[in-house]
């Protein structure tokens, strides 16, 4: 079965950093498009930044911030977060999906992780 387990979120204070990790099991992880998404209380899941065939592309709000990487051989897709910001707080998810293209979109992705919170303090 498809597994993704996030790790890494916590409180931290504006201006902080943090690292985001995500284990994928049971799939074959390179031939997978993966991405970041969040949730804030109140709010839509959004997506946050996508990594797959070479190719990266974050939302204009975490850009030049955040920066997505992963490590097939270790099955694994981290998020660095960093001038991290009060609107940041959400509840942060990875998936995975076999999406052609670029994938910014929940419905392009087929598998899911329960999410990890992460609360930025002022």
């Amino acid at each position: 079965q498809v597994q993704l387990v996030e790790s890494g979120g916590g409180l931290v204070q504006a201006g902080g950093s943090l690292r985001l990790s995500c284990a994928a099991s049971g799939l074959t992880f390179d031939t997978y498009t993966m991405g970041w998404f969040r949730q804030a209380p109140g709010k839509e899941r959004e997506f946050v930044a996508t990594s797959g065939a070479g190719t990266k592309y974050y939302a204009d709000s975490v850009r030049g911030r955040f920066t997505i990487s992963r490590d097939n051989a270790k099955n694994t897709v981290n998020l660095q977060m960093t001038s991290l910001k009060p609107e940041d707080t959400a509840v942060y998810s990875c998936a995975a999906g076999r999406f052609l293209g670029l994938a910014t979109a929940t419905h392009q992705y087929d598998y899911w992780g329960q999410g990890t919170p992460v609360t930025v303090s002022s």
